[in-house]
């Protein structure tokens, strides 16, 4: 039975990894430019300001005559080590030689904007050191989720086909997905929150020790100085850990490992802005009038915006994902279950929280986004719940077929939106329709490992495809129901 179970895992883990590693990070991005921008600074320059960098985004603050990222700096600053050994790979000229004739590839050159300046070398460096670092600090730990989701799902009590489905839904055909192939905070917070909740749940089994305290008190910190929000959840699992933990005094570890990440904002606040109170987004240059809405653009939730991010076309998590809605349900047998009481509360809350906060936005679409992408933080405890939504529906046959098309709709959905284009859909109203698929139908697809030995548009996509009918033969072979 262990076998099979880190056989499974393994082989859940290589699909994630192949589907988020197999599309290169968008070059034109104002988050993630904004983010690497940091790290460059950091690492080539020896300071935190991106003076030099900041003509390829608009996600800026100004102060005293210098230019900074306004976002979190968690990502970045867990960036700069990375990219600090991949710059200095690049200065070898042997591996500078190699990397630019995979760049002068004619397939690259395609979906390039003619309008552009080209593959420079310099540009091809920082695409080659983006696309490290999303690899190691998000590519492969949400890879690594796939196997964390199957191994919890397993503890609650559920049958292999739903410990096998639920995380490739999760990774696959949620806008998880898209976001776990791009350098942004929010898949890179969703591992680190749910491998804290993971933690704190063996104890709570009494299969940890205590002494896993300051490891959860760290992730929680991280999370919370790379994305602010998260400390919505992030307070609940240190709840959490808090009940759980058979000797309370290990707290005190638990806080003493947070100081540490907390300590580091509070000095990179002070040394850009005069304090360690104040945050990038009340300096944001071109979104200032935004975030002087509410609590930075934060007041009460609207109708508007919680149908947006629900059932819209145009950010509506269901409309891209209606797989999801076995959430609710799932919530609710969740709770049912009295020995994961705990759990599904704080499950419960990690969902309803940040829909609430996104919904409290005024900046609630997210910019050039798939989907509603604040939410990805709270993805893993909803997959929890779809869990026992899944498991519900494998016992009927007709619910089973629905959970099957509800499953390919919202693969293909997802899928469509993140390799339709070379960038992630604008504000055009109904994006599926009006931006993703038009793109998708007349070959644009989103540059890929395939495109860097010279495949062109739709025929890059098959080393993917083969890998994939591969590795899932390997996977659902002698499952049974």
């Amino acid at each position: 039975m262990r076998r099979r179970c880190n056989r499974d895992g393994w082989t859940i883990f290589l699909i994630l990894l192949a589907c988020y590693a197999y599309f290169l990070p968008r070059w034109a991005d104002w988050n993630q430019n904004s983010r690497f921008d940091l790290v460059r600074a950091v690492v080539e320059k020896g300071t935190l300001a991106i003076d030099d960098y900041a003509a390829n985004t608009g996600d800026y603050a100004t102060v005293n005559g210098h230019i900074y990222s306004d976002k979190a700096p968690g990502l970045s600053l867990a960036a700069a080590p990375i990219y600090s050994v991949v710059h200095r790979l690049l200065s070898i000229p042997g591996v500078d030689g190699l990397v630019q004739r995979l760049a002068a590839s004619p397939a690259f050159a395609e979906t390039l904007n003619p309008a552009g300046s080209g593959l420079l070398r310099h540009k091809v460096h920082a695409a080659l050191g983006l696309s490290a670092v999303t690899f190691f600090l998000v590519m492969l730990p949400s890879a690594l989720l796939g196997p964390l989701l199957y191994a919890f799902l397993g503890h609650l009590g559920f049958s292999r086909p739903v410990c096998v489905a639920t995380p490739l839904i999760y990774g696959l055909a949620t806008i998880a997905f898209p976001y776990s192939g791009a350098f942004y905070a929010h898949q890179f917070t969703a591992v680190l929150l749910f491998v804290a909740f993971y933690l704190a749940f063996l104890m709570r089994r009494r299969r940890l020790g205590s002494g896993a305290m300051p490891v959860i008190g760290f992730l929680l910190a991280y999370s919370v100085i790379s994305e602010y929000p998260t400390a919505l959840i992030a307070g609940a699992i240190a709840l959490y850990a808090l009940i759980a933990v058979p000797d309370r005094r290990w707290a005190l570890g638990a806080i003493l490992a947070g100081l540490p990440p907390l300590v580091m904002l509070g000095l990179y606040n002070a040394a850009i802005f005069g304090t360690p109170f104040k945050l990038g987004y009340e300096y944001s240059t071109l979104w200032a009038e935004t975030h002087r809405v509410g609590f930075l653009s934060l007041s009460f939730p609207t109708l508007e915006a919680l149908w947006g991010i629900t059932f819209s076309a145009y950010r509506g998590l269901y409309f891209l994902s209606p797989v999801l809605l076995l959430t609710w349900p799932g919530l609710v047998r969740f709770w049912k279950a009295r020995e994961w009481r705990a759990e599904s509360i704080l499950c419960g809350w990690a969902v309803v929280s940040f829909m609430l906060f996104n919904a409290s936005s005024v900046m609630w679409a997210g910019g050039y986004s798939i989907g509603p992408r604040y939410l990805v933080p709270m993805l893993p405890f909803a997959a929890v719940a779809l869990g026992f939504g899944l498991a519900a529906a494998f016992g009927r046959r007709w619910s089973w077929a629905l959970v099957l098309v509800l499953t390919l709709w919202s693969f293909s959905l997802v899928w469509i939106e993140t390799i339709g284009g070379q960038a992630f859909p604008d504000y055009t109203p109904g994006p599926l329709i009006n931006y993703s698929l038009p793109r998708l139908v007349a070959g644009d697809i989103a540059r890929n490992l395939g495109m860097a030995f010279g495949l062109r548009s739709w025929e890059s996509l098959l080393p993917l495809v083969c890998l994939m009918i591969f590795l899932t033969w390997q996977l659902t072979r002698n499952i049974r129901y």
